[in-house]
């Protein structure tokens, strides 16, 4: 080859390499930069507490003191992540600590307790950056948090502690309330969250951040049912929520006196007259005899009418009235009672107070009654003994009472000489109501009568067989260590040992089956020991607030007793056990004058009932009710009726008759 040529060559093949280098570092350099761009940023983990948020996924019933662990895909500087992270709850910022715990992971705290139940939103904005300058497009991750509740620790009236009390009584008048929360309050939900009802205005006072004193502004009425109430929309501080609370309380008893005190004889007769006046002033105006209750109009009663005429001899003798205002009334009494309907010699329960015509006492009674009529030949006899022999108006009177006695046919209220007396019988439907008398319970005296009769005596047998059913009326047993001779279990309404012992007296009567001062002392005590034990918890019993008999009642009425006790006292029961009961009967007395006076006490003396725990208290009067008030306080004081009905000799022959001993 030639110089030329070969130059040539040499030069061709340089510049080929040279080409081929430049290639080479050109190649290169692209394959650098390309290394050199940053990697895409992302979270590739976010956990609270280990549970694991999404973005943009709401997560709920998150902890309030939890913390997040955020870990990148890429190595974060510490500053960019305190400037790009931001905590917020609605447009609250929320200050966070955030600590470095690898080049990848941050661990990010609340520098505060979350609030309870509220969404909040954790999110990070596009400022933030990589270490090789790569960065996020921004992301936010929503999350609720739990709902906590928080209650009462402990709420005080006065020093008195409900929480866990199922009512609260005797609170006093003032007020003065602290409560305990378990979490500090927001005291704004408070103020508009607690009540007491009655639209009482309340002033609160936050002691501290969980403790509150709240007073009445005025002081809240005696006796009455109030319901402390805090809302459940009380708020904690955190957000927490409050449980609600209710709480039943009742107010104590305004011991400030009623009316003036006056000895125990004055107040005696004070009541006396009182209730005198039912019998005297509300008397139907022509026949003289008691209306059934102050609603009655011409509805007139024969038993309550019986307890009537014997008050007329209590006003006598107490000066309420003359002798002659009495005798004149008993006598226009009588000579009416002459013409009212009579069946067999029976009154009706209930007549027309203008003619003496029956009107029904319920379906199928619309005749005699022969309970009801003992009640009244009980009080005509106890008359009969009181008229004085020589005087020419009285004489009239008594020969007609013996009529009147003498015509009733107890024997044929054995329904055809079976060995029981029945109650009724009606014109109408004969002895369809079927109802036997039978021990024990108020009715004693219509056997006592019945075999006393001097004209239609009923024989031994239907005492024993009809009343005293051979015996299967005993009881025997004790109850609240008292023994109870005779009836029920606890011993009945009260009136058993009332409206048969009006006049005929139980101090030394006595036969096979019981001693009858017993039977109703031992009544009466099992009768106020049922109420001071109280078992169904009504309000305002206790040992000078009793007496459980048959009356008008808050539902009604009813035959109040231990085994049927409604709440319902009647001041009618311990009045009229007060021969038995001297000193607790007392004590009744003067708590239901003195310090219940303002809601008991009226035209007729006391009311008929009042049940506390419904704060309900009667505005009627029963004849029934009102009558054993003002003789049993007269037997207790004089026994005058006791004495004048047992001077009978038919009464005296009955007894014996039936075997009664010791009267």
């Amino acid at each position: 080859m030639g110089l030329s040529k070969r130059k040539t060559h040499i030069f061709t093949m340089r510049k080929k390499v040279l080409v081929l280098v430049f290639a080479g570092f050109f190649i290169s350099g692209c394959k650098d930069d390309t290394e050199g761009l940053p990697e895409d940023l992302r979270v590739t983990s976010l956990k609270y507490d280990g549970i694991e948020l999404n973005e943009s996924e709401l997560a709920t019933d998150l902890p309030t003191n939890g913390t997040f662990q955020m870990v990148f895909s890429n190595e974060v500087d510490l500053a960019s992540v305190q400037s790009a992270v931001l905590l917020r709850r609605g447009n609250n910022d929320i200050d966070v600590s955030i600590i470095k715990d690898s080049p990848t992971s941050y661990t990010i705290s609340s520098n505060e307790l979350l609030r309870a139940n509220a969404q909040h939103e954790l999110s990070i904005s596009s400022e933030l950056l990589s270490r090789n300058g790569a960065d996020l497009p921004g992301a936010s991750y929503p999350f609720r948090t739990e709902r906590i509740t928080f209650g009462l620790e402990s709420a005080f009236f006065g020093d008195m502690q409900a929480i866990n009390s199922d009512r609260m009584d005797n609170v006093p008048l003032n007020l003065d309330l602290n409560l305990a929360f378990s979490s500090e309050i927001d005291p704004t939900s408070l103020s508009s969250g607690v009540s007491i009802g009655s639209g009482q205005s309340l002033e609160i006072i936050q002691t501290s951040p969980k403790d509150f004193t709240i007073k009445v502004a005025s002081d809240l009425t005696p006796l009455s049912r109030y319901v402390l109430s805090i809302s459940d929309n009380v708020q904690g501080l955190n957000g927490e929520d409050f449980v609600g609370y209710a709480q039943e309380f009742y107010t104590q008893l305004d011991s400030t006196l009623k009316f003036p005190l006056v000895s125990d004889e004055e107040l005696l007769t004070i009541i006396q007259e009182q209730t005198f006046k039912y019998f005297w002033d509300f008397a139907h105006p022509v026949s003289g005899l008691a209306r059934e209750r102050n609603t009655s109009g011409d509805l007139v009663t024969i038993g309550g009418s019986g307890f009537g005429v014997m008050a007329i001899l209590v006003g006598i003798e107490r000066g309420f009235i003359t002798r002659q205002e009495g005798i004149s009334r008993l006598e226009t009494i009588v000579s009416f009672l002459e013409t009212a309907d009579r069946f067999h010699g029976v009154w009706p329960h209930w007549m027309n107070g203008n003619t003496g015509e029956t009107i029904p006492f319920s379906a199928n009674d619309d005749g005699a009654d022969l309970v009801e009529t003992a009640f009244m030949i009980q009080g005509l006899l106890t008359v009969r003994k009181y008229l004085d022999e020589g005087n020419a108006q009285e004489i009239t009177i008594k020969n007609k009472i013996s009529n009147l006695w003498e015509e009733v046919e107890w024997d044929w209220f054995t329904q055809n000489g079976q060995d029981a007396l029945y109650w009724h019988w009606s014109p109408n439907f004969g002895w369809e109501k079927n109802l036997r008398i039978s021990g024990w319970n108020e009715s004693l005296i219509v056997y006592v009568l019945a075999a006393a009769s001097p004209t239609h005596p009923v024989s031994a047998e239907v005492y024993h067989k009809g009343w005293a059913r051979d015996g299967a009326m005993v009881n025997g047993n004790d109850f609240f260590g008292i023994n109870l001779p005779l009836g029920s279990d606890r011993g009945g309404p009260l009136f058993f040992s009332h409206y048969s012992f009006l006049g005929l007296d139980p101090r030394n009567l006595e036969d096979q089956y019981a001693n009858y001062w017993d039977q109703n002392i031992n009544h009466s005590q099992i009768n106020r020991a049922y109420c001071m034990n109280n078992p169904l918890n009504y309000v305002g019993y206790s040992s000078a607030c009793w007496g459980l008999t048959a009356s008008d009642g808050d539902g009604g009425y009813s035959a109040h007793s231990p085994n049927n006790d409604r709440g319902v006292i009647t001041p009618t029961a311990a009045i009229s056990a007060l021969p038995y009961t001297p000193v607790t009967s007392m004590e009744a007395i003067k708590h239901f004058y003195y310090l219940l006076g303002d809601k008991l006490w009226g035209q007729y003396g006391f009311y008929d009932a009042f049940n506390i725990t419904e704060n309900w208290y009667a505005s009627s009067y029963l004849a029934i009710d009102q009558g054993p008030i003002v003789l049993m306080i007269e037997n207790h004081r004089t026994a005058l009726l006791w004495d004048l009905f047992m001077q009978n000799s038919e009464v005296t022959d009955g007894l014996d008759k039936l075997g009664f001993t010791s009267y």
